[in-house]
C-alpha cells in the first residue's frame, strides 16, 4: 500500500543445533546461532554486544530465563526473555513470563502471558531507580499569627 517492501532476512548462522530427542538440565551459555528442537530445563544466555541468535521450534521448549541478543520463538518459554535486539514470535509461540525487547514482530497467534517492555539498546540493565526525597516544610514555623 506505502511501497514499502521487507528486506529478506539475513540468513542465520547456526552454530550450534540442539535436536527434539534431547533434554538438557542446567544453564546453558553459547555465543554465535543456537537452533533449538528439543527441551532446556534452566537458563539460556549469549553475550549481548556478540549479535547472537536464538531460535526454538514449534518442538522447542525452555523452562527458565533467555538473554540474548536476538530470538527467534514458536516454541514454549517458561520464564523471562530479555532481547535487546529484535525478538520474533510465531504463530505458535508462547511466552509465560514478562519480555523485555528492543524490536519485536508477533504473528497473530502468538501468546505473552506476561508484561512486554521496551527498552532502547543503549539500556544494558534493568535498573531500579530511587525516588528523591522531597523536603520537608514545617508550616507551624512559617505562619505567623495575626495580630490586631
Amino acid at each position: 500500500m506505502f511501497n514499502r517492501r521487507k528486506s529478506p532476512a539475513k540468513p542465520v548462522q547456526i552454530d550450534t543445533l540442539i535436536g527434539a530427542n534431547t533434554r538438557i538440565n542446567g544453564d546453558l551459555q553459547f555465543s554465535g546461532g543456537l537452533h533449538l528442537d528439543g527441551t532446556i530445563e534452566g537458563n539460556l544466555s549469549a553475550d549481548q554486544d556478540t549479535g547472537s541468535k536464538l531460535s526454538i521450534s514449534d518442538s522447542g521448549k525452555v523452562q527458565g530465563s533467555i538473554r540474548v541478543s536476538n530470538v527467534v520463538l514458536n516454541g514454549l518459554v517458561q520464564g523471562n526473555i530479555v532481547a535487546q535486539g529484535r525478538i520474533d514470535l510465531g504463530r505458535t509461540a508462547q511466552v509465560n513470563g514478562d519480555v523485555y525487547y528492543g524490536l519485536i514482530e508477533m504473528a497473530m497467534g502468538a501468546q505473552i502471558n506476561g508484561k512486554l517492555i521496551h527498552q532502547s539498546a543503549a539500556v544494558t540493565e534493568i535498573k531500579t531507580i530511587e525516588p528523591t526525597p522531597e523536603p520537608v516544610v514545617d508550616i507551624a514555623a512559617t505562619t505567623q499569627p495575626k495580630l490586631g
